[in-house]
């Protein structure tokens, strides 16, 4: 039994539609967590919460750069 073990071809061509979907669901899932801060008593809830927001405003500005090197 031959087994052909071929990679897959490499295709980008919907990189950059993929990255800014990637961008919207993060920028969604930031103003979830804004709204949940609403919510929290817990001051080590809310510092949790916007350290993860900060993570990821950085990693929208990381998409948004693979964008510029994909167009």
């Amino acid at each position: 039994m031959a087994f052909n073990n071929q990679p897959k071809p490499d295709d980008r061509s919907d990189n950059a539609e993929k990255l800014q979907a990637m961008i919207e669901d993060t920028t969604e899932n930031i103003a979830k967590a804004e709204q949940s801060l609403e919510f929290t008593d817990s001051e080590q809830q809310r510092q949790q919460i916007e350290a993860k927001n900060q993570r990821r405003r950085e990693s929208i500005d990381s998409f948004k750069a693979e964008i510029q090197d994909e167009t």
